[in-house]
């Protein structure tokens, strides 16, 4: 503790303490920001290379802004540790992704300093767009500042605010943190576009020595006026139209690039940029990792990390089952082998969705669209209207940022497009932003979407399949982390569409679960039994369409039905037999147990199902408490 009282990060309370420091100093607060950074990351897992990087370019926009009075927002929330560590959260920093701790990416509930939260990237631009637009509706004079990533600039939302921006003139700056590679290897033709100026660092020196001959003509002549011109003419023609940077067309003065570790440098231009009218954005290169040599060298595996050992890099592994990602990236690579027809789509997720393998063994079939989840859906339609079998594989919370698409592009022209939902449940130290709790209830609003959801690898396997056999469009989702059995992997078997499995029969209640709360139902009726309670169980495979005529006959048979479901009860799997009976077994009692209606924080996945009454001894107690409330009405 008297170390961290002797330190510059010990000494900062808020942005407004780092004005008063010293070049050294603030070189030295890099530093300690990247330790504190490391040791705690290490321990808690989280995201390591891009908060690596970006401590210097923190330490000097909060040096130049005056947040919370200015307005500086993080895209993502991927590179905001060090921001969190310097407007009043140290002390707190060692919870960060805990439960009950600090959130892993921005909370407008969790300091003024978070101006506007997010964990999905592209948001923002639009987001300062929105608060400088609010400045000047209320008359005040406050600065707007949008923090983002290289890759988030390939989401369409950020296109979009970039156009919007230009359009109005909107005073606001953009500091784009351009380290070359965000989740994956950034694509696209602005990631190139990127490169082309990272690797021109003698058109920065003639800008240089323009701006010094510019300045030593008469102040107020002729000369400076046509030199100026001539200059940018000059200049727009050396490196316009091929390498020009497009933001200027987009209405924005250009600055850069800045080498992002050059603290004073970056001071400098930010209190420059300030000046300016209009919007600006401020190019930044960093390096992903800075400081730490195995990030460094493999920033992409040290994005997003699980506790792992300083001194050598190396994450802990859990031993056992394989994860429901490695299993679903074997499968479709087989299937694909023998289907010349199979694509696979990611929206810069390649290594999360397990596509890696997939884009070595076929790359002519497979395509990273970057951050575009809207664009993934149509194009995976077109490919589908053109004959070709696409797998849109995505993470269950960003397919809900192409809603639309999957419904107007995909479902009203009944397209053969594969939905293969990863991290489809809840997902732990994540928190709000990224559980998949929703997608059950979107999806199966719309008219001619099949859903399913395996229990076991080998059910994963055989759905992809009938996935591939499907003439409409099919989703399928599972969860994060480790399969709940061993795999003892078969060839696949297509399944009927619309058919469950019963696995236990019953006479006093009927549990009818799908997807990864099946383990807890046979569970749940292993104990139910010891307490004289006898429990069908029903495996429901499909949550659209439901296999009615099994769902119906174990209600009438028994009279109560409890429900599992890891998605929101509001519109879900739930919702879904609910409304089945009640039309068809209106004296059935019903229970639905899933995530209920409230966003559930970060914290670890069985705390978090603990908190849905998804434990097997909650369902117990459920499934109990409903057999008693119905005791008089039902023949035991």
């Amino acid at each position: 503790m008297s170390h961290e009282r002797k330190s510059v990060l010990g000494r900062i309370e808020s942005p407004a303490d780092l004005k008063e420091l010293t070049p050294a100093e603030r070189k030295t607060l890099a530093e300690e920001i990247r330790e504190q950074v490391l040791g705690v990351v290490s321990k808690n897992g989280g995201h390591l290379a891009s908060n690596l990087g970006c401590s210097e370019l923190t330490i000097a926009i909060h040096t130049v802004w005056n947040a919370p009075t200015d307005t500086i927002i993080f895209d993502t929330g991927h590179q905001s540790y060090p921001h969190k560590l310097l407007t009043g959260r140290r002390d707190q920093f060692h919870s960060i992704r805990q439960g009950g701790g600090l959130s892993g990416f921005c909370r407008m509930e969790e300091s003024p300093y978070d101006a506007f939260g997010a964990g999905h990237a592209g948001t923002a631009i639009s987001a300062a767009l929105g608060y400088a637009q609010a400045r000047d509706l209320k008359g005040t004079h406050e600065d707007v500042v949008a923090v983002v990533g290289d890759s988030a600039l390939t989401s369409g939302m950020a296109i979009e605010a970039l156009n919007h921006a230009g359009q109005l003139k909107t005073d606001m700056t953009v500091i784009l943190n351009d380290n070359s590679m965000s989740i994956a290897e950034a694509v696209g033709a602005l990631s190139t576009h990127f490169a082309r100026l990272r690797s021109r660092p003698f058109v920065q020196e003639i800008e240089q020595r323009a701006k010094g001959i510019v300045e030593h003509m008469p102040v107020g002549s002729r000369a400076i006026h046509q030199a100026a011109e001539g200059l940018k003419l000059g200049m727009a023609h050396l490196v316009s139209p091929k390498d020009g940077p497009v933001f200027e067309h987009l209405g924005f003065t250009y600055v850069g690039p800045i080498d992002g570790h050059d603290t004073e440098t970056l001071i400098e231009v930010f209190e420059g940029v300030k000046a300016l009218k209009g919007p600006v954005l401020v190019h930044v290169v960093t390096v992903k990792g800075k400081g730490c040599e195995y990030a460094e060298n493999d920033a992409r595996c040290f994005h997003g990390v699980t506790p792992f050992d300083t001194e050598s890099g190396k994450m802990e592994k859990k031993s056992g089952n394989p994860t429901w990602t490695k299993v679903f990236a074997e499968y479709l690579e087989d299937i694909a082998a023998d289907d010349q027809r199979v694509v696979a789509i990611t929206a810069a997720m390649p290594d999360g969705t397990g596509l890696t393998g997939f884009a070595q063994r076929f790359p002519e079939r497979f395509f990273d669209v970057a951050i575009a989840e809207q664009h993934a859906v149509t194009f995976a339609g077109s490919l589908a209207a053109a004959g070709m079998r696409p797998v849109v594989a995505i993470y269950s919370t960003f397919l809900q940022r192409a809603f639309d698409q999957v419904l107007h592009d995909v479902c009203i022209q009944n397209l053969p497009v594969v939905f293969c939902l990863d991290r489809a449940g809840l997902v732990g130290d994540d928190g709000p932003t990224h559980h998949g709790v929703f997608d059950l209830s979107y999806l199966r609003l719309m008219p001619r979407m099949v859903i399913m959801a395996p229990s076991t690898a080998n059910e994963l396997g055989d759905m992809l399949l009938t996935a591939m056999q499907h003439d409409g469009p099919i989703a399928i989702r599972y969860p994060r982390g480790a399969c709940p059995q061993e795999w003892e992997k078969r060839v696949p078997r297509p399944l009927v569409i619309g058919r469950g499995q019963t696995l236990r029969t019953g006479e006093d209640l009927a549990i009818v679960a799908v997807g990864s709360t099946v383990p807890l139902a046979q569970e749940a009726a292993e104990q139910l039994a010891t307490r004289g309670v006898s429990s069908e169980v029903i495996n429901a495979l499909f949550v659209k369409p439901l296999d009615e005529q099994r769902i119906r006959a174990a209600a009438q048979k028994c009279g109560r039905v409890v429900v599992l479901e890891e998605n929101s009860v509001v519109g879900g799997f739930g919702s879904a037999v609910a409304e089945l009976l009640s039309e068809s077994s209106p004296h059935c009692s019903v229970a639905r147990i899933g995530v209920p209606d409230r966003f559930i924080e970060h914290d670890s996945p069985d705390r978090q199902k603990q908190e849905c009454g998804l434990s097997v001894l909650q369902i117990v107690d459920r499934a109990m408490s409903l057999c008693a409330r119905t005791a008089d009405s039902h023949k035991r």
